[in-house]
């Protein structure tokens, strides 16, 4: 008998032992050192790549990603871009139509690990390494490099010379380890969407042009040598002899590296209360100085909204930098074009830096779940942007994105959230569903579970998955904990399905004498639970609450809605039901779901009947 149980507890401890190294994450350290030629706009550079495997696996292979390599004709970018029935418009047939001195490429020229050249393999936008010696569970190794690479012509995200003249926005830049996760490897070819990466420390030199301006990811370790604003106060700046500069960044925690440079570029630097300071990098001239002046007041209040309801930042550095063709998100820094009245500069600026939170730090792979992203980001940024913009006011800041799922579904475009970003069949149909029904996801999940839990669930959101790549099934167990409800079937639902919401109030009678009865129906196929409020003729409301049989519990009374004077369990495979209340007819004004506008009720004109 004791062998018996002494044989489960062992077999309970390595069940144990697995759920916990399932989340496990890899760990890179680079360190690069870069030569950049400005006159042929092409560079050189070494890396040394410390590489920590913390699966249960054996490594056999590795693959990089090359992104520069999709700026050549006939690349995969360039002809799904020639293919595709709605392409981006800064694209197009752009990419097929580079000069040979216009084309992006990188190149690896050698590699190494441990000392030994490793076979290797370019593909397109990923270089495939054959690993002669695996890499063992557990086990930390080192990648040498050489590359070449040449900056494309402006395009998309990456360049050289965009349209506001900016010289080097330098994103996706260098041979970049792609992720090895419990999924397994993702070496996705670049297409021209989402990017994944591995959380770990960049230490980076840049040599260039001593005329250029340099900012980015990571804390400048060399400002006062480099000058440009940089500098601590008071201290001389002691720039070195010779044409160019050599700038030395190092950034810890992060999944990705950008720097952007000009030798226009006027840099403001903004110090915060709690230490972080701001960045701004731009070309001043009559198109961007007096919005870019007035971006240093708003760029510190969204930082500090941003905190306050989604987490605390947990650089001590932003940066906002002209540069690249519209907004791209960055550790500790965006790219931004300048050219914008103030509402589109600090709309972009606060959508870009909400980033931080879900791109930079969460880390979500938004290459599958693009839509945790670009959606969490859109609602955050929502909600920013009501707090901090006062030109613009919004009793439901989140109208933007119904309206745009709701456009999704009337065209008959949509496809599951749980598409690939490079897979769905139109461009419109992505950005909708990423962005707008993302974010209808959040807004909605308050009407669910109540807004107060709903927010509380967010800053848990933040405490339990900070770098760790959360999935859908995280987001949704963390509200469900915040909550007690069973929230499965709203993420099977909204997610992995593109059915609809769509209830109705078909009919109010008299019931005996003095009661009322009030008939709902479900028109659409996805369910919900349901806010029926009641408005009497003498102006006062209650509310009847219909939570779904499925959700196992009902959400707490929220601020500022009407009394609940009744709660009725609604189960799913009831197209109908049938609400008893007990006031005459004559006494009822108005009977309406959900006047809150929360629940993405795809017809809202039958929502209401009035008396």
């Amino acid at each position: 008998m004791k062998i018996y149980f002494l044989a489960t507890f062992l077999f309970l401890i390595s069940l144990v032992a697995v759920a916990q190294q399932e989340r496990w994450q890899q760990q890179v350290n680079y360190e690069m050192e870069v030569n950049m030629d400005v006159t042929s706009n092409q560079y050189t550079g070494t890396q040394k790549l410390e590489y920590t495997n913390n699966s249960p696996d054996t490594l056999n292979r590795a693959f990089f990603h090359l992104y520069y390599n999709a700026f050549q004709p006939n690349s995969m970018m360039d002809v799904r871009s020639r293919t595709i029935a709605d392409p981006d418009r800064r694209v197009a047939d752009r990419i097929q139509n580079l000069k040979v001195d216009e084309i992006g490429y990188l190149k690896v020229n050698s590699l190494m690990l441990n000392g030994k050249s490793m076979t290797y393999e370019h593909v397109g936008t990923i270089l495939e390494v054959d690993l002669e010696e695996p890499i063992l569970p557990n086990t930390t190794v080192t990648f040498d490099l050489t590359f070449e690479g040449q900056v494309p012509l402006q395009i998309r995200r990456a360049g050289r010379d965009n349209e506001e003249n900016v010289r080097y926005s330098m994103s996706q830049w260098y041979p970049k380890l792609a992720n090895y996760d419990y999924q397994g490897w993702h070496p996705n070819p670049y297409i021209g969407r989402e990017f994944y990466g591995i959380f770990g420390d960049f230490d980076v030199k840049i040599t260039i042009d001593k005329e250029y301006i340099l900012g980015g990811t990571g804390y400048l370790q060399n400002a006062n040598q480099i000058g440009y604003g940089y500098e601590e106060e008071g201290v001389k700046v002691k720039q070195p002899r010779g044409k160019t500069l050599t700038w030395h960044f190092k950034a810890p925690k992060v999944h990705d590296f950008m720097w952007a440079a000009d030798p226009k570029y006027t840099h403001d630097k903004i110090q915060m209360d709690n230490g972080v300071t701001v960045h701004h990098l731009y070309i001043k001239n009559s198109q961007t100085q007096e919005n870019w002046n007035k971006l240093k007041e708003y760029t510190p209040a969204a930082i500090k909204f941003m905190s306050d309801n989604f987490g605390e930042y947990p650089y001590k550095q932003f940066s906002v930098i002209q540069g690249g063709d519209g907004g791209m998100e960055y550790p500790m820094s965006t790219l931004i074009t300048g050219h914008r009245r103030l509402g589109s500069l600090v709309g972009v600026m606060v959508h870009e830096l909400a980033h931080s939170w879900f791109h930079g730090v969460l880390a979500t792979n938004e290459a599958l779940h693009p839509w945790m992203d670009e959606g969490f980001t859109s609602y955050a940024s929502n909600l920013a942007m009501d707090a901090i913009f006062t030109e613009e006011d919004s009793e439901f800041p989140h109208r933007g994105s119904y309206v745009g799922y709701e456009r999704l579904v009337q065209s008959g475009l949509e496809e599951p959230l749980s598409t690939h970003a490079d897979h769905y069949h139109t461009n419109a149909a992505y950005g909708a569903a990423s962005y707008s029904k993302g974010a209808v996801f959040l807004e909605q999940m308050g009407y669910i579970i109540g807004k107060e839990n709903r927010d509380k669930g967010m800053l848990s959101y933040w405490n339990a998955w900070q770098f760790r790549h959360p999935n859908p099934n995280d987001i949704i167990r963390v509200m469900e904990k915040q909550s007690g409800l069973e929230l499965d079937w709203y993420k099977e639902y909204w997610v992995y399905t593109t059915k609809t919401i769509d209830y109705a109030v078909s009919g109010v009678e008299s019931f005996n004498t003095n009661k009322s009865k009030i008939t709902l129906e479900r028109k659409g196929l996805m369910p919900m639970p349901i806010d029926l409020v009641i408005t009497y003729q003498d102006g006062t409301q209650e509310m009847v609450y219909l939570p779904l049989v499925m959700m196992r519990g009902e959400k707490p009374n929220e601020a500022g809605m009407p009394k609940r004077i009744k709660t009725q369990r609604w189960p799913w495979t009831n197209p109908s039901i049938e609400v008893i209340v007990d006031k005459p007819l004559t006494a009822i004004k108005s009977v309406e779901i959900d006047p809150s506008g929360r629940m993405a009720d795809i017809n809202r004109e039958d929502n209401r009947m009035e008396f």
